[in-house]
């Protein structure tokens, strides 16, 4: 059972988080030059951890050559099988686009030239679509580069477009589809093809149904994982196995 995004250095005792409810693998996100270190830190401490390395939009206040040189030094680590997380964000009021765009561009290019696949954040306020809209624009650009919808929110504009870009998007699903109002969540979370479909907490955050409102942990994704296989009819153990190829198939692991 694999968690495919999990910020694993924001929990308090990351080593207890593992093997938690059959969980074999997770892939911890760096989120900022200090948490890509801390995600490859933990990839190297457990053979069951892999790392990604990044710049969250949210956190392109730090963007600057020394970041992005820290960032690219550790792209040949064996570790490392993704970057990111990148994309946009306009859920707070002081959004600062360009900057944004600027490094979700230089990420694509990462992606590009390792040939691994880019981790996708995009969040809008409430009813507005201006972020995801704006990642579809970017995105035209750079049909050749495999990326993961993270936490996909289930936009169809958003769903249209990833899965007319061949087999280069994967629509990954957090916690958040197991709310009962997450109609559009979960609407894609049945119409992704299962080829294509992959599972994640996000942990600490949007832990799933039945432990919502509480500090979200690695294992919990198989809870995400059978309300998934429930929307879709499947038996969960089959949808297991394909959700851990497909995480192991787009990681390169």
């Amino acid at each position: 059972m694999f968690d495919t995004h999990t910020h694993l250095d924001y929990i308090d005792d990351p080593a207890s988080a593992r093997g938690e409810l059959g969980l074999t693998g997770m892939v911890c996100i760096g989120a900022s030059l200090t948490h890509a270190q801390n995600a490859v830190a933990l990839a190297e401490r457990f053979d069951d951890v892999w790392a990604t390395v990044g710049l969250h939009p949210t956190d392109t206040s730090e963007d600057s050559p020394a970041t992005r040189a820290g960032i690219e030094a550790l792209l040949s680590h064996p570790r490392v099988v993704g970057i990111g997380e990148s994309g946009l964000d306009d859920y707070w009021d002081d959004t600062q686009r360009e900057a944004q765009r600027a490094a979700f561009e230089w990420q694509l290019g990462l992606a590009r030239q390792t040939g691994k696949p880019l981790v996708i954040h995009t969040r809008d306020k409430q009813n507005q679509t201006s972020a995801h809209r704006g990642v579809i624009d970017v995105l035209q650009d750079w049909p050749d580069v495999t990326v993961i919808l993270h936490c996909f929110s289930g936009l169809p504009e958003l769903l249209e477009f990833g899965l007319s870009r061949a087999q280069n998007t994967y629509f990954s699903f957090a916690g958040n589809v197991t709310y009962k109002n997450a109609l559009e969540v979960q609407a894609a979370a049945k119409a992704v093809p299962l080829e294509r479909l992959l599972v994640e907490t996000d942990a600490p955050f949007l832990a799933p149904v039945p432990h919502r409102g509480k500090k979200n942990r690695p294992a919990y994704v198989r809870h995400t994982l059978n309300f998934v296989a429930g929307l879709r009819g499947l038996d969960a153990d089959d949808l297991e196995r394909v959700t851990d190829e497909n995480a192991r198939r787009v990681y390169g692991i």
